[in-house]
């Protein structure tokens, strides 16, 4: 490092870097480090087209190849500059089956000044299940990687990871079928009709994976005026996919408003994409369609990874880390994690593990916001939380985290938060989010959002001769703290799960 890292940064760890060297783009990504859910430093994407004329010369486009070389060295030179002394290279469809493949290999080694790794088709099988894998929780279905070159597909279930690859990537079948969407679509079905891995997927999830499937997605985002940009998580039903890809496949009938969503170099392959999608998903037919922004560079950095750090929940990972960067006292943050676990039994809501994770990440990221001004602390933690870089959390359990914090300092009004984003989560996920910002709001006033203060207190059922259903017990030396504040926030908890509450002196 030429200076010292600042203290946005996590201490300790040094960058790592990724080439992905594809069949139609080549990317560099810095990662902050090797952590269970690295955070991204730097991200460039070069659409060089190596893979064009693949099927019909056998040779990577002499084009392409001069873009890429060049693309590589100032790669090179970007990891030399942010520090990044693990640099990871892997190449795949295009550089795999090129005759040309040995002599940009060597090139290619030239100018990142490190070895290039060619994933074989099974390892890009295997790091895509496995980047799909770091990101979702409890995953259960197909994964399916679709590049310029080769579609991979594999059932994330299986111990082995052992997938398939198949020569039906975007530039692959644009070449092949001459750009005859006809053509295509009949290449596509003859390869994918003999998938038999496919069948197996029946009513799971189907997970999409490639940058032309994660176009489509962001246009269907935008068609449907989806309130979130992330693509992590985002989920379509059957039905609402396919009918979707039709429409795809006659690209220029959407508004041009809406094709901005996606850079003109993706669109001529969007339909070369959604016509394989519909093969696969008519093979398979999938209860609901998960995109994933995690894929082989992830899945490859996961890899490296001992078993005691792969084990780790990345959902909190992340918010932790949020919480030492951000907050104004990270073991604060685990008290409020650790108060919240016990109270939330005592006013009747029962947590499942996914519940339970997602309550302790929005502890965690509860005083994230506290610098900015007063008025906008609430609407600052919401958008920083729904749209932030957070892995294995669903959209409405997003939500969920977000409205709480909103919540917490805003009050249990929604006058402030679009109706649209709301509806993302389930009415369940709402009224959590209320009851945990009340009880945050509560604590608050005894913590001033220092440690020390919310172990000495609790939430506990009160007696049967008590008028109350609840007793907040508050400690003898902590008497001072109450006040018409503390009762005006007792009262707003009391009306959101109609219980009365008693404080309790101990």
């Amino acid at each position: 490092m030429v200076e010292s890292e600042a203290q946005g940064r996590l201490p300790g760890i040094r960058p790592v870097a990724v080439v992905d060297i594809g069949s139609n783009s080549v990317r560099l990504v810095i990662y902050e480090g090797l952590l269970r859910s690295p955070n991204i430093l730097f991200n460039e994407k070069a659409l060089c087209g190596l893979g064009k004329g693949v099927a019909t010369t056998g040779q990577m486009d002499p084009e392409g190849v001069e873009r890429a070389i060049k693309t590589l060295y100032r790669f090179r030179r970007l990891c030399d500059q942010v520090g990044a002394e693990d640099v990871h290279v892997l190449a795949t469809a295009a550089a795999r089956d090129a005759t040309n493949g040995p002599a940009f290999i060597k090139d290619a080694e030239a100018a990142l000044k490190c070895k290039l790794k060619v994933l074989t088709g099974e390892e890009e099988a295997k790091f895509a299940s496995l980047g799909v894998i770091s990101g979702v929780y409890n995953p259960d279905g197909i994964v399916g990687d679709l590049g310029g070159g080769s579609l991979e597909l594999v059932d994330i279930n299986k111990k082995d990871q052992k997938g398939i690859t198949l020569p039906l990537g975007g530039l692959r079948l644009q070449d092949e079928s001459g750009g005859d969407l006809d053509k295509a679509r009949k290449i596509a079905k003859s390869h994918i009709s003999k998938v038999d891995l496919l069948s197996a997927g029946k009513g799971r999830q189907f997970y999409a994976v490639g940058g032309t499937w994660r176009a489509i997605a962001k246009l269907h985002m935008e068609a449907t005026d989806y309130p979130m940009h992330m693509m992590q998580g985002y989920e379509i039903g059957y039905s609402e996919m396919m009918d979707f890809l039709d429409d795809v496949l006659a690209l220029d009938e959407f508004e041009k408003d809406t094709l901005r969503a996606v850079s003109k170099n993706r669109r001529n392959l969007m339909p070369f994409g959604a016509l394989t999608m519909q093969e696969v998903l008519k093979r398979m037919k999938p209860e609901r369609i998960a995109f994933s922004a995690q894929g082989v560079r992830e899945g490859y950095l996961y890899s490296l990874l001992d078993k005691k750090n792969a084990d780790l929940d990345p959902l909190l990972e992340v918010s932790r880390e949020f919480s030492i960067l951000r907050a104004r006292s990270p073991i604060h943050a685990q008290e409020l994690v650790d108060f919240t676990e016990s109270a939330f039994p005592v006013f009747g809501i029962k947590e499942n593990k996914e519940n339970s994770r997602y309550r302790a990440a929005a502890c965690y990221l509860a005083d994230i916001s506290w610098r900015a001004h007063p008025d906008y602390r609430g609407l600052q933690a919401l958008n920083i939380i729904s749209n932030g870089s957070f892995a294995s959390v669903s959209h409405p359990g997003r939500v969920y985290i977000a409205l709480t914090n909103y919540y917490r300092y805003e009050g249990l009004s929604d006058d402030g938060v679009s109706r649209s984003l709301i509806d993302v989560a389930t009415p369940d996920f709402v009224f959590r989010a209320k009851l945990l910002g009340a009880i945050l709001r509560v604590l608050y006033l005894f913590s001033a959002s220092v440690q020390g203060a919310i172990p000495k207190l609790m939430f506990k059922l009160a007696d049967k001769k008590s008028d109350a259903d609840i007793y907040l017990c508050v400690p003898k030396n902590m008497s001072d703290f109450l006040g018409e504040r503390l009762a005006n926030r007792i009262a707003q908890l009391e009306r959101l799960v109609d219980k009365k509450i008693e404080i309790k002196i101990i």
